[in-house]
């Protein structure tokens, strides 16, 4: 997919998250965390810039959604230094679920397109791809943009209605 497209398969798949969120009244955490996932929503394909790595390699798999997972949730444990240890828990527990799923989101687009992903390489050479639309059509990316926003939308005025604030 291409850059919209992404930026869609990011918010769709973070919305239930932020929906949390906002209903529990993190509504902070849930701007920082949609913020976060759609910015870093594009990082898989900076392989395309990196000489000696193929596209939809290494930075298409589950391996390096764990490696931002652990990466962010490193970022977090740091913001929340000086913090209750339960609040720096939380933080570091929620970069890491923002690292995953802003790697993992990126896979999930791209396994709409004929070429597909193989997401346990190198230890699986499984191919996945449901064949959907190509990466470069505009009307799939356009749908995903469209999908991730309604989404978002969705998201943010169902939280109105539901209070998690027991969370």
């Amino acid at each position: 997919m291409y850059r919209t497209g992404h930026y869609g398969a990011a918010l769709l798949v973070y919305a239930p998250i932020g929906f949390v969120l906002l209903a529990a009244g993190f509504d902070e955490l849930a701007a920082v965390g949609a913020v976060v996932v759609a910015g870093g929503s594009m990082v898989p394909d900076w392989d395309q810039k990196v000489p000696f790595i193929s596209h939809r390699g290494i930075t298409h798999t589950i391996w390096f959604a764990l490696l931002a997972g652990a990466l962010l949730g490193a970022a977090g444990w740091y913001v929340g230094e000086g913090m209750a240890p339960r609040a720096q828990l939380g933080l570091a527990a929620f970069g890491a679920l923002l690292g995953i799923v802003t790697i993992g989101a990126h896979i999930l687009a791209d396994a709409l397109t004929p070429m597909g992903i193989r997401p346990f390489e190198p230890l699986g050479h499984g191919s996945y791809s449901l064949e959907l639309t190509n990466a470069s059509n505009p009307i799939g990316n356009g749908l995903l943009l469209v999908l991730g926003l309604l989404a978002t939308g969705g998201a943010v005025a169902a939280s109105r209605e539901i209070s998690l604030a027991f969370l």
